[in-house]
């Protein structure tokens, strides 16, 4: 059963997973907009997605892999800031928010996606 419901979500569960931490770092951002020497970071969806897609490859050998399994990247990246501050901090709010917007949105839609998925497996389990 759990290989059905593995394969009917695929990637998007673990998607869902990873913007939700998205969301939390700018939060974070946000939070700490007037805290000296704070960095703004962000996470880059691109390479939390290959850690996650790393888990459903699958080897014949083990070192066919091996460059791949070597190094996980946890997604974590400082922002550049386009003005600098005085104090260090590098939260540009208008920035951030813009950011946590298009997060958000993302996160709806992956939610979405997700909530459709599992409409159309309960209906196949009625027998609709």
């Amino acid at each position: 059963m759990m290989d059905i419901l593995n394969s009917a979500f695929g990637i998007h569960e673990q998607a869902l997973k990873v913007r939700s931490q998205r969301m939390e770092v700018l939060a974070r951002n946000i939070a700490n907009a007037d805290t000296p020497n704070f960095k703004a970071q962000d996470l880059d969806f691109k390479a939390m997605l290959k850690e996650v897609k790393k888990d459903y490859l699958t080897a014949t050998n083990e070192k066919h892999f091996s460059a791949v399994a070597d190094a996980p990247d946890n997604g974590m990246r400082y922002r550049t800031p386009f003005n600098s501050s005085f104090d260090g901090n590098t939260v540009e709010i208008s920035v951030e928010q813009a950011q946590f917007g298009k997060a958000a949105g993302d996160y709806q839609a992956t939610l979405q996606f997700l909530e459709n998925r599992i409409g159309g497996i309960r209906k196949a389990l009625r027998g609709e």
